[in-house]
């Protein structure tokens, strides 16, 4: 089985009224092996999570789900109601799901409620590895499936303050929903009467907005979350990671320490591994964490809004000199620095040109 899409639908949706997570899921080859092909699968998934004899399903009555697996339903039926069992296994109440036909032979959605957003997650990939592994006949130790899941949890629980605003809210019929995986990021109700706390932090002070732009990678969730196009890219702790992220995303990319600003160790149109790994030690001296994007060409600008309107932009290019044949690079570089227009900083409109190592690395090439 392989899944072609999952993600958390945050709110009412065209499936439920629920918050539910979204499977498009692939069953390949067991179209054509519904449940009731495989020999004692009721009986092997009654006694791998006794809890599912509680499942209702269609049928209206605790043990229709072990009924219908005797009847016969296919797998993407199957990983759903697994899905829901694990999340209510560690520690979150969950009932609804439901599974619907793509009308592309094989594929199906298969949705289902959560709680915990990042857990309903982690939930649907092991569903699917215990489903596949029932068809298959292969054994099941589900004691570190449950581990894997309590740890998801654990790592991705509020804190205190956070819990008990969150509690409040919801004890008011307010909805809260998560928007991040470990910085307590929440959303309080929908539309236009929401609000966002970080921890005990509300959005109607700069300081979320301001640790959000510090963090590239949240700043990209919360774009991409807003329908906004963004560049693929994966957070990295290590070279090898990094560079299993360029050849993933492929040839050129551009690298940057996760939290800095001014450009300081960003490197842009890196087209190999030697690139790559003299970009990396340079982000990595900025911050220990480091993204790897794909590289997008284009115009750089910046804008500023107060209370809400744009005053001013401004199109921002790199420093260059146009060569005339003669002079040395220093020579062009001194020449452009003696315009009156460029400053130390941001003292004047533009900024004295300096070599560093990124220039000699653009020089190299």
């Amino acid at each position: 089985m392989n899944i072609l899409e999952h993600r958390a639908l945050r709110g009412p949706n065209y499936y439920s009224r629920y918050p539910a997570i979204l499977m498009r899921l692939d069953i390949g080859e067991l179209e054509a092996r519904p449940s009731d092909t495989v020999p004692g699968i009721a009986d092997r998934i009654a006694e791998l999570i006794p809890s599912m004899a509680e499942h209702r399903c269609s049928v209206g009555r605790p043990g229709g789900f072990l009924e219908r697996l005797v009847r016969g339903t296919w797998a993407g039926h199957i990983v759903e109601h697994v899905a829901i069992e694990l999340q209510n296994l560690i520690g979150f109440s969950v009932g609804y799901g439901k599974t619907v036909d793509s009308y592309e032979t094989g594929i199906y959605n298969v949705v289902y409620r959560y709680r915990d957003e990042v857990c309903g997650l982690a939930a649907g990939v092991e569903a699917v590895d215990i489903v596949a592994r029932l068809f298959s006949g292969d054994e099941i130790d589900l004691d570190p499936i449950i581990a894997r899941l309590k740890a998801v949890r654990d790592a991705h629980m509020l804190g205190p303050s956070t819990a008990a605003i969150v509690d409040a809210a919801r004890r008011r019929g307010i909805p809260a929903t998560r928007l991040d995986d470990n910085s307590s990021y929440v959303q309080l109700g929908h539309g236009h009467l929401q609000q966002h706390i970080q921890a005990a932090v509300t959005g109607r002070t700069s300081l979320i907005g301001y640790g959000m732009a510090d963090d590239k990678n949240w700043t990209k969730q919360v774009l991409g979350d807003a329908g906004i196009p963004i560049p693929a890219g994966q957070v990295c702790d290590s070279l090898e990671q990094a560079l299993a992220a360029a050849h993933a995303l492929g040839y050129p990319v551009a690298v940057k320490p996760l939290i800095g600003n001014h450009g300081r160790g960003v490197s842009i149109d890196l087209g190999d591994d030697d690139a790559l790994k003299e970009a990396y030690a340079a982000a990595q001296m900025r911050h220990a964490s480091v993204v790897v994007e794909q590289h997008i060409r284009g115009e750089d600008h910046r804008l500023l809004v107060i209370d809400g309107q744009l005053v001013a932009a401004a199109r921002r290019r790199p420093a260059h000199v146009i060569g005339d044949g003669a002079s040395t690079l220093q020579a062009l570089v001194d020449a452009e620095n003696r315009d009156p227009r460029r400053g130390i900083g941001h003292e004047n409109l533009l900024t004295q040109i300096e070599l560093d190592a990124q220039s000699d690395r653009l020089i190299g090439q």
